[in-house]
């Protein structure tokens, strides 16, 4: 027989504060987005941090270390290392700038190109899938309110 307390229905946390409640949900995210990226190591070879970096040069071939951090919101030393394991999976190269040899660029080899067109069991497919019901006016303002989350954490003082 179970357990009456871990019988509750989760609507027993329904009064949670707002805040309490929007960090609930933003865990499951992390916890989802950590789950398949587990998965696409394991499937694709590549994790999702990877596959995003990947897929970011694929779009843009010829961006450089500091560009790339800026577009996904890291800091480049914490890049180092996601561009270390790709070029030495042989999914990334580092090339001297044509217009200014002291800057590297990145460009995607063979094997990287084919991992940036794969979609499926990937964490991109999931958000496309998620994306297609969800209005342009819902999807705005989740962005805005994502964007101004993210500031906050990364401008507060105590949290540094």
């Amino acid at each position: 027989m179970r357990n009456a307390a871990h019988a509750a229905p989760v609507n027993r946390f329904a009064d949670l504060p707002d805040a309490l409640q929007f960090m609930r949900l933003l865990w499951a995210v992390v916890h989802g987005l950590e789950s398949a990226s587990k998965r696409m190591a394991g499937t694709l070879g590549v994790t999702g941090p990877q596959r995003l970096v990947i897929r970011v040069v694929g779009l843009f071939p010829g961006v450089s270390a500091s560009d790339l951090a800026r577009v996904l919101h890291v800091h480049p030393s914490t890049l180092t290392g996601v561009l270390r394991r790709l070029i030495a999976q042989g999914l990334l190269r580092r090339d001297d700038d044509r217009r200014d040899r002291r800057r590297a660029v990145l460009r995607l080899t063979v094997r990287g190109r084919r991992i940036d067109g794969a979609t499926e069991g990937t964490v991109e497919a999931a958000v496309v899938r998620t994306l297609e019901g969800v209005s342009l006016q819902d999807r705005t303002a989740t962005g805005r309110v994502l964007e101004r989350l993210a500031a906050c954490l990364e401008d507060h003082p105590s949290l540094r």
